[in-house]
């Protein structure tokens, strides 16, 4: 058994008590984290030797997921983009088995099915998607819902659900979460994997206490996964994310207690200041 565990970046200010070169700051991160999202890619297609520099500092089994860019998913809306998919493909080429997914994140707006399948399906089969669809009638529609998981299973695709209802559940105690609720979507929770590798994006508050108590379906819901042989990979949000990285070790250490037998995260590499003594 194996879980994976990671945050929205791999580098943040609140994470290090030295300055890290660009070269130190994923090798650091992998050694709290075993996944990471792969967020800056919606912006633009990396330079294929950044993306050779990703796979330097991490191990083999080292989970990215990979955001397509935003011309594909959100300007083009998946429509007449064979070329910036050639492009994008051939830039994380470098990662190799360390792309764990392919993440198509969808616009709110998003409702066109037969698109979604055409993408899908246009994919070289050695790589694994998951999609993450915004539009409530997903949620709130069972014929949407079933059209939906019968495209996703149709192409061996995962639905990765972005779980705001902590956030949502009080008002913003904080400009921070403020912010976040402003930008993130608020549909109800969805617990349900279509394959053996489920995603989770889960996203807490500034106050850690409520962040732990709103993850506990999801611990629950993991041990399943993880007993029925699936390999779950969850990732932990916060307005800030200052946090994020040590909430993530504990998301996995407390799944660990019910699964004693499930690998450990490893050692942490110190980042503290160098001093002569």
């Amino acid at each position: 058994m194996r879980l994976y565990v990671g945050c929205a970046m791999w580098t943040h200010p609140d994470w290090q008590d030295r300055p890290l070169p660009p070269a130190e700051r994923l090798r650091t991160y992998s050694s709290w984290c075993n996944a990471v999202e792969g967020n800056t890619t919606f912006y633009a297609t990396p330079q294929r030797r950044t993306v050779e520099s990703w796979a330097r500092q991490t191990d083999p089994d080292f989970r990215f997921v990979i955001k397509l860019p935003r011309t594909i998913t959100h300007d083009r809306r998946l429509t007449g983009v064979d070329a910036e998919m050639t492009a994008f493909l051939d830039a994380i080429e470098p990662l190799g088995r360390r792309l764990h997914a392919l993440w198509v994140q969808l616009p709110a707006s998003f409702t066109n099915l037969p698109a979604l399948a055409d993408l899908l399906d246009g994919l070289p089969t050695h790589y694994r998607c998951a999609v993450e669809v915004r539009h409530p009638v997903f949620f709130e529609n069972p014929r949407a819902t079933a059209q939906l998981e019968s495209v996703l299973e149709a192409a061996g695709a995962e639905w990765i659900p972005f779980d705001t209802t902590v956030l949502f559940a009080k008002p913003a105690a904080s400009p921070a979460e403020f912010e976040a609720r402003s930008k993130k979507p608020n549909n109800p929770r969805r617990t349900r994997a279509l394959t053996q590798y489920p995603i989770v994006r889960y996203h807490g508050r500034d106050d850690q206490a409520a962040t732990v108590a709103g993850w506990q379906p999801w611990i629950d819901t993991t041990v399943r996964w993880l007993r029925e042989g699936r390999s779950p990979t969850v990732f932990i949000h916060t307005p800030d994310n200052a946090a994020s990285r040590a909430l993530a070790r504990r998301f996995h250490a407390e799944v660990r207690a019910h699964l004693p037998d499930l690998e450990p995260l490893p050692d942490p590499i110190p980042t503290d200041p160098m001093t002569l003594f």
